[in-house]
């Protein structure tokens, strides 16, 4: 700790990188036990979509840290055993309790170290898991409710997978196949970025995908948690474009339990806006750099996020456990009685199911329907409008409500007629409650800009009311730069 005197706070936060490693190898019982097994749970948490900091997921010393809590839970086990135990510890771990590896050093150096009951910001951290060296912080500050339940819900799917390999009813390579994020949803943002060249879109990129996090917090601020988002730490290109260019997705879907109300809407164009204005705020923004936020619909994703542009049947597991969950889903009509589901409503398992398996890599191109190029970021109407339900945009044109060509409307109801509604994925539920003390370690309990414009046409499109109400589709407009 001597290293640490007469130097500044940012000094030992770099410091402290090397400084966790050597405590944390200092603290397992087992160091070549503990490698094995943290290679295995980063692979798998790459597959599963949940491997990146910067979105509110976990990262490499966060995964780090879990394991040698682990390993210290269970000192003489094997990699095998150590991975399934993994699961099981963390499925029942009641969050936000705090993952330590040894007690909370509270030196005399002045620095602060992670301690809700001295600190109030620290009381808001969903998911805390404390580093070794001092001064002791939560390493996972990023972590919020929505992918705190993504990890949860992944937790509890390894969790079984090992309880069947144990039973000899699986293979290990069960545990790895790929999310099928694009089959999990109905409803996506998408999120599309755009750069005059490549050096350009690497710095760009970095920007908005540094604050997509906080996109996810607005939205859960302003439904009060009861609209869910999946942040997907992925990006996507379309190759058969000329511009530099890469896209981000999140999935929506309602908060499980939530009472349905037909026609019920979420609107989170106020979001939207916000988050772009804080795009904005770039130091370093150069003429070419644009942002495109805008709903779509499972069966509208674009064909290239999907390996090779192929389509392929939902995989067995995916398609038995929606199957259930048809056969006794019923929703509330507008006459007060209830029907099932209409067959058409559900995705249909065929040959022509697009597979929704995460390239592993990733090249950079641009959308069918992105901005113009003249188009800076967050300064005019780039988002196009979804109003899925006619009767609910004549009510408020009705009323004199505000029907713009800037808004995000994102319907997931379950009304009368429509098929496109969010369905009621099964979802674990939050962490609730921050209770605020330190619990021990041992409780258990996320071209050229200017030459894209040459060849092509305006590929965002806006869509116009005409004196009936109607909407106008085919009208191009170029976005206020």
């Amino acid at each position: 700790m001597s290293v640490l005197n007469d130097v500044d706070e940012p000094t030992v936060r770099s410091l402290n990188g090397c400084r966790v490693a050597d405590q944390i190898l200092k603290l397992v019982p087992n160091v070549e036990h503990f490698c094995t097994t943290l290679r295995c749970l980063k692979f798998w948490a790459k597959r599963r979509g949940v491997y990146s900091n910067v979105t509110g997921f976990l990262g490499g010393v966060n995964w780090a840290l879990l394991v040698a809590r682990v390993c210290q839970l269970y000192p003489n086990a094997v990699p095998s055993m150590l991975v399934s135990r993994f699961f099981r510890v963390y499925t029942m771990w009641r969050w936000p309790n705090p993952v330590m590896l040894c007690a909370i050093d509270e030196a005399e150096l002045g620095f602060s170290v992670w301690d809700p009951r001295k600190n109030r910001r620290d009381k808001t951290h969903h998911m805390p898991i404390i580093t070794p060296a001092y001064p002791c912080m939560n390493s996972s500050y990023n972590v919020s409710t929505s992918t705190l339940r993504v990890m949860m819900d992944q937790f509890q799917y390894g969790n079984t997978i090992c309880e069947e390999v144990e039973l000899n009813k699986a293979q290990w390579s069960a545990l790895f196949e790929p999310y099928l994020f694009f089959e999990s949803y109905r409803n996506y943002l998408q999120v599309d970025i755009v750069a005059a060249n490549a050096d350009d879109l690497l710095a760009w990129k970095g920007w908005v995908e540094s604050r997509l996090r906080q996109l996810t917090l607005m939205i859960e601020r302003d439904t009060y948690g009861k609209l869910q988002c999946h942040p997907y730490p992925h990006e996507y290109v379309d190759t058969s474009k000329p511009c530099a260019h890469c896209a981000f997705f999140m999935g929506l879907q309602r908060k499980p339990g939530e009472v349905v109300q037909e026609g019920q809407q979420f609107d989170i164009r106020g979001s939207v806006e916000e988050f772009k204005l804080s795009i904005n705020m770039y130091m370093f923004w150069k003429p070419g750099m644009e942002i495109c936020v805008s709903h779509i619909r499972r069966k509208q994703i674009p064909p290239y996020v999907f390996p090779e542009g192929y389509k392929r049947t939902r995989h067995p597991r995916l398609a038995s456990q929606q199957r259930s969950s048809e056969n006794g889903n019923e929703y509330q009509t507008g006459s007060g009685l209830k029907r099932k589901k209409d067959p058409e409503s559900v995705d249909q398992d065929g040959p022509e199911k697009r597979q929704s398996i995460s390239p592993q890599k990733q090249d950079s191109l641009s959308p069918d329907h992105l901005a113009p190029s003249s188009v800076r970021s967050g300064t005019g109407s780039n988002v196009e409008p979804v109003i899925p339900d006619k009767r609910v945009l004549n009510q408020e044109i009705a009323e004199g409500g505000d029907v713009s060509n800037s808004s995000v409307i994102t319907s997931v109801t379950s009304e009368v007629g429509s098929c496109e509604d969010v369905g009621n994925e099964s979802v674990a539920g939050s962490s609730e409650g921050n209770n605020g003390s330190v619990e021990g370690s041992n409780n258990l309990v996320s071209s050229q800009s200017d030459s894209c414009d040459a060849d092509s046409q305006s590929l965002l499109e806006n869509r116009h009311l005409d004196g009936n109400g109607a909407f106008q589709d085919g009208v191009h407009e170029e976005l206020e730069v």
